[in-house]
């Protein structure tokens, strides 16, 4: 696996040995495709960072900073050492990543937020997709007009979300990948498009 394009364009990055999934790269590239020039001087939450894979792209395309949340700890120091790797400076959050959106002190949202959760259960038993749908902390710390851009399963069902519309999704193989914005309940009831 390696950094597409940008500053640290062709450097290859370490995966962990186990717990993770990366994005491949064909998918990866194809999400920096669509987020164009979204990316540049963004602040970027990269959460189920595994590799640090997804942020370190959008560091190396140009985003302003980066925080990656992951609770493995093998992965948490791979992330550390592939940040040292390409030369780019990002913050690495050694936390499950539904104890940090419950806690989390967010000064400024964040424009772009990448999940690529694990395709098995959460260990509360539900499913990483819905639990995410679902958290009106993790919208509430996207920009307005900011991205989501969430990877699961695709035959995984969505819950019905009142938080996010769907502005596109894409099959990559075994990977749907979700471009969600925040749903505006007020805009809608004005009747503004």
């Amino acid at each position: 696996m390696r950094v597409i394009a940008g500053a640290a364009g062709g450097i290859q990055l370490e995966v962990p040995k186990t717990g993770v999934r990366p994005t491949m790269d064909r998918v990866k590239s194809a999400i920096f495709s669509s987020l164009a020039e979204e990316i540049i001087g963004a602040r970027v939450l990269d959460l189920f960072a595994g590799s640090g894979a997804l942020g370190i792209e959008a560091l190396s395309r140009g985003a302003a900073s980066a925080l990656f949340v992951e609770e493995n700890t093998a992965a948490v120091a791979v992330i550390e050492r592939n940040l040292a790797r390409v030369k780019l400076a990002g913050r690495v959050r050694k936390q499950d990543v539904f104890a940090f959106l419950r806690s989390a002190q967010v000064k400024q949202p964040f424009r772009i937020i990448f999940a690529d959760p694990p395709y098995e259960k959460a260990k509360s038993g539900g499913e990483f997709t819905a639990l995410l749908l679902e958290n009106a902390e993790l919208a509430a710390m996207l920009e307005p007009s900011g991205v989501f851009v969430l990877e699961k399963r695709p035959g995984e069902k969505l819950p019905a979300a009142s938080l996010w519309e769907i502005t596109r999704a894409k099959k990559y193989g075994a990977t749907e990948v979700l471009f969600l914005q925040r749903f505006r309940h007020s805009e809608r009831s004005r009747g503004i498009p």
